[in-house]
C-alpha cells in the first residue's frame, strides 16, 4: 500500500512517500517559496534528485509539479493511485483527542483552531484542501502534534491565571512534537524489551526546536512546550521559559515595542539571540575558536535540557531511560555528554567511546557500566508515524 505524508506550511509543502508493506520510505522532497518568483521543487528517489526552478503561484500549482516530479521518477502515477495521504496539523487545540479520517466536519474544525496557531494551520488547511481536489476517492487523514500530549493531568497542563479566563480563551499547556516523542519512545520500548504501556522515559526532542516529555507508563504526563512552541527549552531562535516582567519591562525602557514582541521571542531570541547563529554546528565551531558567546549559549542549551530531566524525574518517579532525538539529540555527541555529565547520581552514566561512536545511526544505548537508567538515541521518524497512523485509518 502507497501512503502519502503532506507537511503544508503557508509557503511549503515537504512530502514523504511510503510503501506500507514494507514500511520505508521511496521517495521524499520539498517544494519551497511558494508564491514567489524563486520557487523551488525537488524529489529524491531511486538514488537520482529531480528539480524544477519555477515560479510556483500556489499550493495547486505546487502538487502538480509534485505530481510531474514523482511521474518522472516512477515512483507514482497519479495522486488517485494512493492509498491514503496523512496530513501532518501542529494544532488541534482541545477539540482533538487522536487523529481523524479528513471530512468537512473535521475540516471546520480545524479552522476554528487557527487562532491557537494562525500560520501553520492556514498552510495545513490549503494542502488538505487542494490535495483533496486532485486525489478523487483517496481518504485523507489529519495527525496533530498535540494529540500524544492529551493524556496530561489538568494540574500539569493548566496556567496559574484567573481560571475563567483561561478556559473561555482555551490557554493551556498543549504540547508539541507529539508525533516525534511517540514515536521514539514506542522504538525505546521496543529496543528495551519492555511493554509500552509499563514505559517511564523522559524523550528529548533536540533539533531548531526542542521539548521534552515526561512519558509514564506509555502516556505524556507533562511536556515542555506550552499554549505554543516558544515554551521550554532555549532553541535555535526561541527564548524558551522566560520571567514575563522582562517583556513589561523592556517595553517600559524602551528596548522593545509591544508589537515586535513575538518576533523578538520566536525569531530574534534563544541560540541566535546569544551568539549570533542557531546553528548548534556553528557555534561548536565558534567554541573551538574561544567564542566566548558561542560557549555561553551552549552552556546555557545543555543546562536547561539538564534541570528539565531532574524536573520530569521527579514527576515519572521510577525511571527507564532518557532518550535523546532530533537533529542536534541524535548527532551532537558533545551536547550529549555535557548534559549526561553530573547525572551519576540519577543513574544515568554514559560511555563517551559509545557517545562518539557514529558508525551506529540507528538506535543505540550510550551506557556505561555504573548505568542504572537507560540513555538511548533513537532517530525520529515523524513522516512514518502519520504514514502508520494514516494506515490505521484507512484499514478501519
Amino acid at each position: 500500500m502507497k501512503i502519502l505524508v503532506l507537511n503544508s506550511g503557508s509557503s511549503s509543502i515537504k512530502f514523504q512517500l511510503f510503501l506500507m508493506d514494507e514500511n520505508k520510505s521511496i521517495a521524499s522532497g520539498l517544494i519551497e517559496q511558494i508564491g514567489q518568483d524563486n520557487s523551488h521543487a525537488i524529489l529524491k528517489a531511486n538514488g537520482e534528485v529531480y528539480e524544477r526552478f519555477v515560479p510556483i503561484k500556489d499550493h495547486n500549482i505546487g502538487l502538480e509539479i509534485m505530481n510531474e516530479l514523482f511521474r518522472e521518477s516512477g515512483t507514482l502515477h497519479d495522486l488517485k493511485d494512493l492509498d491514503g495521504i496523512g496530513h501532518r496539523i501542529v494544532h488541534g487545540g482541545e477539540t482533538f483527542k487522536s487523529s481523524a479520517l479528513v471530512n468537512d466536519d473535521v475540516i471546520k474544525k480545524i479552522e476554528n483552531n487557527i487562532a491557537l496557531a494562525p500560520l501553520h494551520n492556514l498552510g495545513h488547511l490549503a494542502g488538505i484542501k487542494t490535495a483533496m481536489k486532485s486525489s478523487g476517492d483517496v481518504p485523507h487523514v489529519v495527525v496533530f502534534d498535540t494529540v500524544f500530549h492529551q493524556t496530561m493531568p489538568e494540574y500539569a497542563y493548566r496556567y496559574a491565571i484567573p481560571y475563567e479566563i483561561s478556559k473561555k480563551n482555551h490557554v493551556r499547556r498543549y504540547g508539541f512534537h507529539g508525533t516525534s516523542h511517540n514515536y521514539v519512545s514506542q522504538e525505546a520500548a521496543k529496543f528495551l524489551n519492555i511493554p509500552y504501556e509499563k514505559l517511564n522515559a523522559i524523550t528529548l526532542h533536540l533539533g531548531n526546536g526542542a521539548s521534552v516529555c515526561a512519558i509514564k507508563n506509555g502516556k505524556s504526563v507533562d511536556t515542555s512546550m506550552g499554549l505554543s512552541p516558544l515554551e521550554g527549552l532555549i532553541m535555535g531562535t526561541r527564548s524558551g521559559d522566560i520571567d514575563p516582567a522582562v517583556l513589561t519591562y523592556l517595553i517600559s525602557c524602551g528596548g522593545l515595542k509591544a508589537e515586535d514582541m513575538d518576533d523578538f521571542l520566536n525569531k530574534k531570541s534563544g541560540l541566535f539571540g546569544i551568539c549570533g547563529t542557531n546553528d548548534m554546528r556553528n557555534i561548536e565551531e565558534k567554541i573551538a575558536q574561544n567564542d566566548e558567546l558561542a560557549k555561553l549559549a551552549f552552556e546555557m542549551f545543555c543546562y536547561r535540557i539538564k534541570k528539565y530531566i531532574g524536573a520530569y524525574y521527579a514527576v515519572v518517579g521510577k525511571l527507564d531511560a532518557i532518550i535523546f532525538t532530533g537533529g542536534i539529540g541524535e548527532n551532537d555527541q558533545g551536547m550529549r555528554e555535557k548534559v549526561c555529565n553530573g547525572l551519576k547520581h540519577f543513574g544515568i552514566s554514559i560511555d563517551n567511546s559509545l557517545n562518539k561512536d557514529r558508525s551506529n545511526r540507528g538506535n543505540r544505548c550510550l551506557d556505561d557500566n555504573n548505568a542504572t537508567i537507560k540513555t538511548l538515541v533513537i532517530p525520529t521518524n515523524e513522516e512514518l508515524m502519520i504514514a502508520t497512523e494514516t494506515l490505521k485509518f484507512i484499514k478501519k
